[in-house]
């Protein structure tokens, strides 16, 4: 589906598609493991965030540098592999909460930013908190 579809051609696609085979489908892939997007994060020397976001057929969708001032937050959540809505769970903030730091809108709060910092340098004791 490369092409923008016309209003009618795009309800005569929707009108067809199997959603419950689609969502069946991606369950299935999730729970073999596959990923329809991958997120890397890549330190750089400056003390920001190189975050390049990658399709499963390798294309990748956004490529940019979070600034030092809100990397605590992405270096914290690369390191231990997390997704933003486990991340946040265990965190014990809602996964808006953490999008809202991860962009900068708002800043953690004092415990949070001292939980951030344990997650950064250890990642390893949020990795074993959530298995």
């Amino acid at each position: 589906m490369g092409k923008k579809l016309s209003g009618r051609a795009l309800a005569a696609w929707e009108k067809s598609r199997d959603l419950n085979a689609e969502l069946a489908r991606a369950v299935g892939q999730m729970k073999r493991g596959a990923w329809a997007r991958k997120t890397e994060f890549f330190p750089l020397p400056d003390g920001s965030i190189r975050r390049i976001i990658r399709r499963r057929d390798g294309t990748v969708e956004k490529d940019h540098v979070i600034p030092s001032d809100r990397a605590q937050v992405a270096a914290a959540r690369a390191a231990t592999g997390l997704s933003q809505a486990a991340f946040a769970s265990l965190l014990g903030v809602s996964v808006r909460t953490l999008q809202e730091w991860e962009q900068g809108r708002k800043a953690p709060s004092g415990a949070a930013a001292t939980l951030l910092r344990v997650a950064a340098r250890h990642p390893h004791v949020l990795k074993e908190l959530a298995a």
